[in-house]
């Protein structure tokens, strides 16, 4: 479909298919980590909120690869998982040693942020059992070759973790454009992800390999000068005007160096306060820009997974109308509908988000 050459939804199992690992988020709510005497658990991983979202909201079948210690924590996991309708089934399992000493399941300690006090989060994700996959650990052509899906998702989070799971990322696109399944990858920067493996040499070497298997790039400006080199000239950093020329030159540049990028969107987002964001989105495609509606002064209760919440959205247009102006205003009226609840993934209904992509108001519904 389009330019993308999407594979029919009759011939495949799944529209999407995420790589990643999947974390168990405990939340202080309005709180602090430091002070909290209780905390909500959610479910939450960069990769797996695209594929939550795709099937939550949009209504799309998706399944997870991923790994978890079979104790009650991963199984608690794997219940949220359950509960948003995604597919567990590629899930491997590995023995609980009962400490953690060799394999665990990581938490992700997360407080919302306020008014100038930004967001912050606290990860407890050593040895656990999604970085310690391998090479050959999953069968990648029995999901693509046989089960088959429309799309495959990952991203740089995961690449993070270990020396073997950019591996195991690089074995699964491989097998995915193999079977001509389309392939996104959201560069996802975090510094203290690559702190003490290399920073942002390390970075740069591990993304720039796999970026030669990828179709849709994702990422901020950010993320294209930390994880891929391009850098954005002329831009301030807190008052980012990111529709000027320097940006968009930035992305023909990544276009450039790596042709297989058939598509690259970002979200655009300039920080006022942690909880006021002007809010917008653009995608590069076929040697156009699309950009979405921008929203001023757009009020945010949780931010975390708003740029994945746009990643969903934006493979749903793809899959659906295959128009990238279309693909990319899914992708922002879901972003700003994620970040209006808690939790790291969509609560958005897919009548919510036709509603905000069609100009509607936030005018009570009876």
């Amino acid at each position: 479909m389009g330019i993308l050459n999407i594979k029919p939804s009759e011939e495949c199992s799944y529209a999407c298919v995420s790589l990643g690992e999947v974390m168990l988020r405990l939340d202080p709510g309005e709180g602090r980590i430091s002070s909290a005497r209780q905390f909500r658990v959610w479910e939450g991983g960069g990769e797996y909120n695209v594929a939550r979202g795709l099937r939550k909201c949009f209504r799309l079948p998706t399944a997870v690869v991923t790994a978890f210690t079979d104790n009650a924590v991963g199984r608690l996991v794997e219940d949220f998982i359950m509960q948003g309708g995604v597919d567990v089934r590629h899930i491997k399992w590995v023995p609980y040693d009962g400490i953690g000493r060799e394999v665990r399941n990581g938490l992700n300690f997360t407080e919302r942020g306020y008014g100038i006090r930004g967001a912050l989060g606290v990860s407890d994700r050593g040895n656990t059992a999604a970085s310690q996959l391998k090479k050959g650990d999953i069968n990648w052509e029995h999901i693509f070759g046989e089960l088959g899906s429309q799309w495959f998702h990952t991203g740089g989070i995961f690449a993070a973790l270990s020396e073997t799971t950019a591996d195991v990322i690089e074995e699964a696109m491989i097998a995915a454009r193999k079977y001509g399944t389309i392939v996104s990858y959201d560069l996802n920067y975090r510094p203290s992800l690559w702190k003490s493996i290399g920073g942002r040499e390390k970075a740069r070497e591990v993304n720039r390999r796999l970026a030669k298997q990828v179709d849709v790039m994702i990422g901020n400006e950010e993320d294209f000068t930390a994880s891929l080199g391009f850098e954005v000239e002329g831009v301030d950093e807190h008052l980012s005007d990111l529709k000027t020329e320097s940006f968009r030159k930035m992305i023909r540049n990544a276009v450039q160096a790596f042709p297989n990028f058939r598509v690259a969107a970002t979200t655009l987002r300039t920080v006022k306060t942690a909880t006021i964001n002007s809010w917008g989105a653009i995608c590069y495609c076929d040697g156009a820009f699309y950009e979405a509606t921008h929203r001023e002064d757009l009020e945010i209760l949780d931010r975390v997974g708003g740029g994945d919440s746009f990643a969903s959205g934006l493979i749903y247009g793809f899959l659906t109308t295959g128009d990238p102006m279309e693909a990319v205003e899914y992708g922002a009226a879901h972003g700003a509908l994620a970040m209006t609840t808690p939790g790291d993934t969509s609560m958005a209904t897919l009548q919510e988000v036709e509603k905000i992509k069609g100009g509607g108001s936030a005018r009570v519904e009876r």
